[in-house]
């Protein structure tokens, strides 16, 4: 498999496993600090893993999956099969990843009533209309 040169930037593979990383640990509640304590790396490390600047290695990938309570196929699930390019991998879906927001507003919605989440998703949906 190519490696990719520095201006062609990260692998798919590698911004694809560091987005579920981000997803991962924000739908948690925990900062990049949080996880670099867990993994004994300063969180400007953890920032180039969820980049997919720097590539993790198998055990971080290991010891990452333990401490947010995945399974290490987590970190793939989504990446699209197949052989295109030159490199053998198919970049993962062109799907927009969710927003910090948007897994904010999911974990912090399982904290509110049934009737509290009917307004809020009434809310959101006439913020979308009006900006049509």
């Amino acid at each position: 498999m190519r490696r990719k040169s520095a201006e062609e930037g990260p692998h798919p593979v590698d911004r694809h496993v560091g987005r579920r990383v981000a997803e991962k640990r924000i739908s948690m509640g925990l900062t990049q600090s949080d996880l670099a304590r867990a993994l004994k790396l300063a969180f400007q490390q953890v920032q180039k893993y969820e980049k997919g600047t720097n590539r993790i290695s198998a055990s971080k990938l290991w010891d990452t999956a333990a401490f947010l309570g995945v399974d290490i196929d987590f970190f793939f699930v989504g990446l699209a099969e197949g052989v295109e390019g030159s490199d053998g991998v198919s970049p993962p879906s062109p799907d927009s990843p969710p927003t910090r927001q948007s897994l904010e507003i999911a974990r912090l919605s399982r904290q509110l009533s049934t009737r509290q989440q009917k307004l809020a998703l009434d809310l959101m949906t006439s913020m979308s209309e009006s900006r049509s």
